[in-house]
């Protein structure tokens, strides 16, 4: 059985794709066709024409696919654009990804900033960044950290949704580095416990919902239990 070659790109210049085991772009590289392969990481500038396959991708410059990425283990540091469809099982975003269609996985960690065109699915999906889904955002467990900005999405649905808010502390203390907090703007949640604090919605939906502080809501209907904080408005409620 013959050796998968690795791509190393030191330099620039334009390649042409196939099966490799590893894809290392250090320099400024161009490939033109399908790539298939164990790891592609980004040190420099890298830009796909096609759709990668890969089992782990790294980008720590910047990274650009035309089509579509699927990938088991996925890393930016730096930024990464993908303009088709991404299937990321395991991904954290410390820089910022921009997707043209739709994303799905299993577990997202978000530190930097996502941004999708299309819907948002994972089983677990973490996130003390910011986002801007321009689809539905689902998931078993939602868990938002309102650190900075504003953080938006047409339609969130999901088991159990936690929206807190948040600051940048100074290190090794509890002052924060910033007194406002970031915010959620969404038209609808749908889920069975949800939790809310700083958020604009126009319907949410669920069995147990608590509206803690700094929301503005415009309907609630709830099955089991509903609370709401003082610091907060809720239009109507209705328990179904």
């Amino acid at each position: 059985m013959s050796k998968v070659e690795n791509l190393i790109i030191n330099g620039s210049g334009s390649y042409g794709g196939g099966h490799y085991d590893k894809v290392s772009i250090r320099g400024e590289g161009t490939i033109v066709h399908d790539v298939e392969c164990s790891q592609y990481h980004v040190f420099g500038t890298s830009r796909a024409e096609e759709n990668i396959k890969a089992n782990s991708v790294k980008v720590l410059g910047e990274a650009a696919v035309k089509g579509n990425m699927e990938a088991k283990q996925t890393t930016v540091i730096g930024t990464l654009e993908i303009g088709g469809r991404a299937c990321l099982e395991k991904m954290k975003i410390l820089g910022s990804l921009d997707v043209g269609e739709s994303i799905n996985g299993e577990k997202a960690t978000i530190k930097g900033s996502l941004s999708v065109k299309g819907n948002v699915e994972f089983e677990t999906f973490e996130s003390s960044g910011g986002f801007d889904i321009k689809g539905l955002l689902t998931a078993d467990i939602i868990q938002v950290g309102l650190n900075y900005g504003d953080n938006k999405a047409e339609e969130m649905g999901g088991g159990k949704i936690t929206v807190k808010r948040g600051a940048w502390l100074i290190p090794f203390t509890s002052i924060p580095l910033t007194k406002k907090a970031g915010f959620l703007s969404v038209q609808v949640i749908e889920g069975d416990e949800i939790y809310l604090e700083n958020t604009k919605a126009e319907m949410v939906r669920g069995k147990i919902v608590k509206i803690g502080p700094g929301c503005e809501i415009g309907a609630v209907e709830y099955s089991k239990d509903f609370s709401e904080d003082k610091n907060s408005t809720v239009k109507t409620t209705k328990k179904v």
